[in-house]
């Protein structure tokens, strides 16, 4: 019944674990440079408008 079940399913499996490890990667990566202090867009704060609110630390 359980084999059936993966037999008939095995490309939507498949795909879903695919989608979930790059899902997990990204949301590690976020994580990793959040904890570095990096901003997560990777581009310079010089021109956004919340760069006073995110690294307010860091400026004062």
């Amino acid at each position: 019944m359980l084999t059936s079940f993966f037999m008939e399913n095995i490309a939507t499996i498949a795909v879903l674990f695919v989608v979930a490890v790059i899902v997990g990667l990204v949301i590690f990566k976020l994580v990793r440079d959040k904890k570095r202090g990096k901003p997560s867009c990777n581009c310079g704060c010089g021109g956004c408008p919340m760069r006073d609110t995110c690294h307010s630390k860091e400026t004062k």
